[in-house]
């Protein structure tokens, strides 16, 4: 008998293959390995081409592919690069998801968390990128909403969106828990919005505001310089802080000192300064050091010099 005609029974197979002879019966049950004949006593036999198409089931098997998409290749209707394109993309999505689920327990283990505390983290890790974004979203659009401020001002807030990586760390993770509890605490959310109302009424009234260019451009230096003069004892109605003072005016297109300090007054809660720390942390960026008492160095410099 040649290669071609040689017929082999389900047991043959399975010593062939590896694979029980339970599997090979049940892809054969489900017609993926249709029987070449049968025996006078009707067990089921397979030739060669049989052997050849197990080998094929199997591996695409073991690639994950559903029973479905198997009997799709094997009938030719649609190609493995196809099905491998398809299951590729769910299989990356499943390696996310089992990332986030691992930096949840690594976080979980560091915190020593309690039953309630996992069940948030893992509820707010598990959400995608455009669910995080849309969070942040209805967040300013309720601290804006109805109120006159600086288009530049408001696009800056809005354009800075948290982002986990594909394989976030504890770090990271955590972040964005205490991330969503601040944006979501009705406290915060006065804080905020009441910021957002000052600044409102204040351009409504006329009153010049700092321009957000210049808050963007020069904020972190000019901190940074308070910063050091507050650690060594610098007062602000000194030299030092009245020439920073005089700077932060002249780059504010001259908008009074005393509204300045006002306005940078207004703005100093801590939890504001936290909540782009925590930008930070999620979305890798240069870390934001603690500059409260720093920002209030400055307003009491600004006043100085009104004065």
């Amino acid at each position: 008998m040649d290669s071609v005609s040689k017929t082999f029974t389900i047991g043959e197979l399975a010593r062939r293959t590896a694979l029980p002879v339970k599997t090979i019966r049940f892809y054969s049950d489900e017609g993926l390995l249709p029987p070449t004949d049968r025996t006078h006593a009707g067990y089921r036999l397979y030739d060669t081409r049989s052997l050849a198409r197990l080998e094929l089931i199997r591996t695409l098997r073991e690639l994950g592919l559903g029973l479905e998409d198997v009997a799709e290749v094997l009938a030719s209707r649609v190609g493995v690069p196809q099905l491998a394109a398809r299951h590729l993309e769910a299989l990356d999505e499943q390696i996310r998801r089992l990332r986030l689920r691992r930096a949840v327990l690594r976080a979980v283990v560091k915190r020593e968390s309690e039953l309630e505390e996992v069940k948030l983290m893992n509820k707010l890790a598990s959400m995608s990128d455009e669910e995080r974004v849309r969070l942040l979203d209805e967040f300013w659009a309720e601290m804006m909403s109805g109120l006159t401020l600086d288009p530049e001002f408001a696009a800056m807030m809005r354009s800075a969106k948290p982002t986990l990586p594909d394989d976030p760390t504890p770090e990271q993770v955590e972040a964005w828990v205490e991330f969503a509890e601040l944006i979501q605490d009705p406290s915060f959310r006065a804080s905020i919005r009441a910021m957002s109302e000052r600044q409102s009424a204040a351009i409504e009234a006329g009153e010049q505001m700092l321009p957000a260019q210049t808050l963007r451009e020069n904020w972190s230096a000019w901190s940074e310089r308070a910063q050091e003069h507050l650690a060594a004892g610098v007062d602000p109605a000194s030299a030092e802080g009245r020439a920073l003072a005089e700077e932060i005016v002249r780059a504010s297109n001259d908008v009074p000192a005393g509204d300045l300090a006002d306005q940078i007054d207004a703005g100093n809660d801590p939890r504001a300064e936290r909540y782009w720390q925590l930008l930070a942390i999620m979305n890798g960026w240069p870390p934001v050091p603690d500059r409260a008492r720093a920002v209030a160095w400055i307003a009491a410099a600004l006043r100085a010099i009104r004065s």
